[in-house]
């Protein structure tokens, strides 16, 4: 199998499994959490850039007014969605955190057209108004709009719109971001300990680790993530990220018992349907696209 492939399953797997580990942690506040991710991811991506020895592009970065608000900006709702993400997971709402990132694809296309005027085909119009569809649905059922999913959904697609415009890789950009993000997390860690109130150092030494592992459990999939995005299409990798989602959806359902009542399940068949559209029409598009350059090229060597 393409090595990128496995990088690809691999990085996809572990964000789908990242449940099992903030469920480890759910005696500790999702702010503590949070603040310890961005204090070890720092600690992690520095390492990544010392073994690298990739130091170059900070002084020019540092100096750029674009590259400091943009990853500004990224770090900001990178900080929401880890929040929402943990706080979802450790109060029980996987399933929902998983529906998230199911129609995360579907609002990165919405995006596209509204900020980068990019067209929309007529069979993306078509799974868009179905996944509006099914969230309309499970709102209606519910009685309350699915906050967390279009929370995730939406601050992940906005950050990857802000990240394509970006010049930094993976590693540097989440260097950028988690050294926006280290002084305000290092600052609440230091108050927390001060309070007699932290889990880190002040618990069990089991709980310690974790929190500095929090780091090793963010940078190891994106890690994995860039080496298959220089190895793979992105029709490869668009195929790929149902994977995590669709682990989430299984832990959430199958391991730690959230309910999936017949509401939901059809909400979430609606939604599912919707990929599937998309994901079709993806592919038959880029078919097409295939058998004209084919076509353009046979017709140019003659």
């Amino acid at each position: 199998m393409n090595r990128g492939i496995l990088y690809g399953i691999g990085a996809y797997a572990l964000w789908g499994l990242l449940p099992i580990y903030w469920k480890a942690l759910q005696g500790v506040p999702a702010t503590e959490i949070l603040a310890n991710r961005m204090v070890w991811s720092l600690a992690f991506v520095l390492l990544v850039l010392a073994i690298k020895k990739d130091w170059g592009w900070i002084r020019p970065s540092l100096h750029s007014q674009r590259i400091l608000v943009t990853y500004f900006i990224t770090a900001c709702i990178l900080a929401v969605n880890w929040f929402v993400y943990i706080w979802g997971v450790n109060h029980n709402f996987i399933v929902e955190t998983s529906l998230g990132y199911f129609i995360n694809p579907l609002v990165s296309v919405l995006l596209g057209v509204v900020f980068l005027h990019e067209k929309l085909r007529w069979g993306q119009l078509g799974a868009v108004a179905i996944a509006v569809l099914g969230v309309v649905y499970l709102t209606y059922g519910y009685g309350a709009v699915p906050w967390i999913a279009l929370t995730l959904a939406f601050t992940f697609a906005t950050y990857g719109l802000l990240r394509k415009t970006g010049s930094l890789d993976s590693s540097q950009g989440l260097t950028m971001e988690t050294a926006v993000l280290f002084l305000p997390a290092f600052t609440y860690l230091l108050v927390l300990q001060n309070q007699g109130r932290s889990a880190f150092a002040q618990g069990d030494p089991k709980t310690t680790l974790l929190l500095i592992g929090a780091g090793l459990a963010t940078g190891i999939p994106l890690l994995l993530f860039g080496a298959a995005a220089r190895r793979i299409t992105l029709t490869n990798l668009g195929l790929l990220q149902y994977i995590a989602p669709t682990l989430q959806f299984i832990l959430g359902v199958f391991v730690y018992g959230e309910a999936f009542s017949y509401t939901r399940l059809i909400g979430f068949s609606i939604i599912w349907f919707a990929l599937a559209v998309y994901t079709m029409e993806g592919l038959l598009h880029n078919r097409r696209q295939n058998r004209q350059t084919v076509h353009l090229n046979e017709s140019g060597s003659i």
